[in-house]
């Protein structure tokens, strides 16, 4: 059992103010506990705030080559923790530990380290402009507040650029994953960040978060999660005209062109789809195939299918874990009858568990064809193991389609040729398009348009969110900034 019952406040472990609110943590392959956190208050909020703003005058005035050197020291306590960074993700949220926890979840926060620190040399902290010299500073005290899917992703894509700009921060993870960020707050101690540069506190997000995103002593709030989520943030941080960076939901589209190998590309997007069980904000979920080739193409999703191996995420052989919490599965299994209600054609799957497993949050893999723009399964985002396709009868009617949402995340386009697949992408209202297949990049900008947020992510444009901008008039060239 894992019981976590400290905060990390100004470089120590510390209980909770008033004695903190007990939270099991369930296992999402048992519906048993793996144990427990304490959840804190507004006590605990002020506590963590004071401590990061008290921090910011020291921090904030380090040098650049020192805050690199600290990250560095990170990244190198931070692969020594891997193996145990991919236990605690696969036991809180469920990803299978040998086909995505130890490869991906786990590694992705080292990469986003590695990824900062390549960009930290270049990035133009200080940019000469006549006698103006035009420099980017830290933004002051952030908020940040991540989610449970992608644990490490969306925590170190935040802390690591916040920390590169000279930022110091309050760190709220998810209360249903809370592991991994346990082991995060060691390796930043191990490391040697200093105090109150990182603060974690844990609590629930529906009272914790407006209460950093309306503090007078927070200057910029980054949140990871739902629509209406960021919407509480952006409402409570308004008072205060706070900076703001939403990274939300999605519905994104998966138009495979009528030149497309249709194996390839139907295969591709089930697998895609389906990755991390389908708990992915950028997931290709809506597949919009040719009119005429949709019969053919449900065959080839049925066949893509059956190369998902469903159950216990412990087991070398499984590709596919649980849901990862009983709320989420539950909301899965009402939107699956849902799509069945409003007249989808089940392909595959539907509700309840996967046969022969009797325990866990372990959905059935779904796909639904003959789908109309119209229904909830296509305008929803379900944030589970269910793929819709939607048949389409011209390239602007794909594009048409596509658009037709109120995300603009991310987008997929598979086509005999790049030149055609890059058209298509041009015309897609959302904040990244993979071109026939192509993974994520961890240097590129990750946002969205529309409802799926506000600012980017990850790389550079990452780098940008932790900074304000400063003119200096009077400034000549030939004086050293």
């Amino acid at each position: 059992m894992r019981n976590y019952h400290q905060f990390y406040i100004d470089g120590q472990w510390v209980a909770p103010v008033n004695g903190g609110q007990l939270c099991e943590v369930i296992n999402p392959a048992t519906e048993a506990p793996s144990g427990s956190v304490l959840l804190g208050d507004a006590a605990d909020v002020e506590r963590a705030v004071n401590a990061a703003h008290q921090a910011f005058a020291s921090y904030s005035r380090t040098t650049l080559a020192e805050r690199i050197e600290l990250i560095g020291a990170i990244a190198k306590e931070y692969e020594r923790r891997l193996d145990d960074m991919a236990a605690a993700i696969s036991e809180e949220m469920g990803a299978p530990l040998k086909a995505l926890a130890r490869p991906v979840q786990a590694p992705i926060g080292l990469w986003h380290l590695q990824t900062v620190l390549g960009a930290a040399r270049s990035y133009p902290f200080d940019q000469q402009q006549g006698n103006t010299l035009i420099t980017k500073e830290a933004v002051g005290v952030c908020a940040l507040i991540t989610p449970w899917n992608w644990p490490m992703n969306q925590i170190v894509c935040k802390v690591a650029p916040a920390l590169l700009t000279g930022c110091t921060m309050v760190l709220k993870p998810s209360e249903l994953a809370p592991y991994s960020s346990q082991i995060f707050a060691e390796i930043l101690a191990a490391a040697g960040v200093p105090a109150g540069v990182f603060n974690m506190i844990h609590g629930d997000g529906a009272e914790i978060g407006p209460l950093l995103s309306a503090h007078p002593l927070v200057d910029m709030v980054s949140l990871t999660g739902s629509t209406r989520a960021g919407a509480s943030v952006a409402r409570h941080a308004a008072e205060t005209i706070k900076v703001v960076s939403l990274e939300l939901g999605g519905k994104s589209a998966n138009i495979i062109l009528d030149d497309a190998p249709l194996e390839a590309a139907v295969t591709s997007g089930v697998i895609g789809m389906m990755a991390n069980t389908g708990q992915s904000c950028n997931a290709p979920s809506r597949m919009l195939v040719p009119r005429a080739r949709l019969a053919e193409a449900e065959v080839i999703a049925v066949q893509a299918l059956g190369r998902l191996v469903v159950g216990d995420p412990q087991d070398a052989a499984t590709t596919t874990g649980p849901i990862a919490n009983g709320r989420q599965y539950g909301r899965v299994q009402a939107m699956i009858a849902q799509g069945v209600a409003e007249g989808a054609r089940l392909v595959a799957g539907g509700t309840g568990r996967v046969d022969g497993i009797e325990r866990g949050y372990f959905a059935r893999p779904t796909i639904f064809s003959g789908v109309e723009r119209s229904m909830s399964i296509a305008r929803e985002e379900i944030f589970g193991p269910v793929l819709v396709m939607i048949p389409y009868d011209s390239e602007d009617d794909a594009i048409a389609i596509a658009n037709d949402s109120v995300y603009g995340l991310s987008g997929f386009v598979y086509g005999a040729t790049i030149e055609r697949a890059r058209g298509v992408a041009r015309r897609l209202r959302t904040g990244m398009v993979h071109l026939n297949g192509a993974t994520v990049d961890p240097s590129a900008p990750f946002g969205g348009y529309k409802q799926s947020g506000l600012g980017r992510e990850w790389g550079a444009a990452g780098i940008d969110e932790f900074v304000e901008t400063k003119a200096i008039m009077g400034s000549p060239a030939d004086v050293a900034p």
